[in-house]
C-alpha cells in the first residue's frame, strides 16, 4: 500500500508540478499526516523533494528531475496496445507514428512487462471493416484530420440526400464506425453540431483561420446522442412474417432493433409446423422487398399489403426475365 502510494506521489508532483500536502491528502484520500510522513520517505530514499512554507508552498521535484519508473500495472501496460485501431491509425497517415510510439512505450516498461504488453498485440487484431468492402479510407480524410486536430475552418462541397450544397463547417472529431468515417462538426448556417460522411465530401479547402473548439463538447457523448436520434428518427413499417428456424437466425441478424422484436412478438405457427410467426420494423416497403427476397423460401410476408404486393411482383418479374 505504501509503495504504491510513494509511487502516485512521485507521479503526481511529476505531472502537476507544486502541490501542497492537503491537496495531495485529498487525492490519494489519506490525511495530511500520512503526507507528510511519506514526503520524509521518498526524500530519505533519494528523491528530491522540494518544500516551501507559506500560502504559496507546497511540495515539489527538484527542476529536471523524473522518475524512470512507469507505474503500469499488467493490465495497464496490455490496455496501452488496445487504445487504438491500427488501420485507423494508418488512414490517418499516423501509421509510422503509431509503431513507433509503441517501441517507445515498450523500451519505457520494466523487462518483466513488455513480453505481457507486445503478447497482445501478437494474439489480437482488431478489424473495423466489414465483410466484401474495400479498407480505403475516404479521398479527403487526411485533409478532415488535419483541420480536427488543428481546428481550422473548412470550405467543402457536400453532398447528403438532400442534394449538393457549398458549406463553412468547424470540424470537432472524427468518428470511424462499421469501417465508414464520420465527420461532426459546426455548421456556419445552423451554429449546431452534426454529422457529415466523409465519402459525401466532393470537394474540401482547409483555411488558415482557426477557430476555438466549444468546452463542453464531448464527442463520445455527442455520438451517443446524435445515433440513437437517428435510429429513433427513421421511419419503418411493421412487417408480419412466417419463417423458418433458418429464416429466423438470419432474420435476427438484420439488426439489434429487429432481433429485439423478434424476441417479443416470436409465436411457433400452429398451422404450420417449423415456422414462426414474427413482427419485425424495417424501414420502407423497399427496403423490406430487397432484404426478404435474399432469405428465398425460408420467409413468407403475410403483412402489410403493400409489401406482399411488391414482393409479388418482384417474384414474377425475375420469374418471367428468366
Amino acid at each position: 500500500m505504501q509503495a504504491g502510494r510513494l509511487l502516485t506521489l512521485m507521479l503526481l508532483l511529476q505531472t502537476r508540478g507544486r502541490m501542497t500536502a492537503p491537496a495531495l491528502a485529498a487525492e490519494l484520500e489519506v490525511s495530511t499526516r500520512t503526507i507528510l510522513r511519506d514526503m520524509d520517505q521518498l526524500s530519505s530514499s533519494g528523491v528530491p523533494v522540494w518544500s516551501d512554507r507559506g500560502r504559496e508552498g507546497g511540495f515539489q521535484l527538484q527542476p529536471g528531475w523524473r522518475t524512470q519508473l512507469t507505474g503500469l500495472t499488467e493490465a495497464e501496460a496490455q490496455a496501452l496496445f488496445l487504445a487504438g485501431v491500427p488501420s485507423a491509425a494508418a488512414a490517418l497517415g499516423l501509421g509510422n507514428a503509431s509503431a513507433s510510439a509503441q517501441l517507445k512505450m515498450l523500451a519505457a516498461l520494466p523487462e518483466g512487462l513488455r513480453a505481457d504488453a507486445q503478447r497482445v498485440s501478437d494474439r489480437l487484431h482488431i478489424d473495423a471493416i466489414d465483410w466484401f468492402r474495400q479498407a480505403a479510407p475516404p479521398e479527403h480524410l487526411q485533409a478532415v484530420a488535419d483541420a480536427v486536430w488543428h481546428q481550422k475552418v473548412v470550405h467543402m462541397r457536400y453532398e447528403s440526400w438532400s442534394g449538393v450544397k457549398d458549406r463553412v463547417i468547424k470540424p470537432l472529431g472524427l468518428v470511424l464506425k462499421a469501417g465508414f468515417w464520420y465527420m461532426a462538426a459546426l455548421d456556419d448556417q445552423s451554429h449546431a453540431a452534426r454529422t457529415f460522411k466523409l465519402s459525401g465530401i466532393q470537394r474540401i479547402e482547409v483555411q488558415s483561420a482557426t477557430f476555438k473548439r466549444p468546452k463542453t463538447f464531448d464527442l463520445t457523448t455527442y455520438w451517443q446522442t446524435a445515433t440513437q436520434q437517428f435510429e429513433a428518427g427513421v421511419a419503418h413499417i411493421d412487417v408480419t412474417l412466417r419463417v423458418t428456424d433458418k429464416g429466423l437466425d438470419r432474420i435476427r441478424r438484420f439488426s439489434p432493433l429487429v432481433a429485439s422484436a423478434v424476441l417479443v412478438s416470436a409465436q411457433l405457427d400452429a398451422e404450420h409446423p417449423g415456422w414462426t410467426q414474427v413482427v419485425v420494423p424495417l424501414e420502407s416497403v423497399e427496403f423490406a422487398s430487397c432484404q426478404l427476397l435474399g432469405l428465398g423460401t425460408q420467409v413468407q410476408v403475410l403483412g402489410p399489403r403493400e409489401l406482399v404486393q411488391s414482393m409479388s411482383e418482384t417474384v414474377a418479374g425475375m420469374a418471367e426475365f428468366y
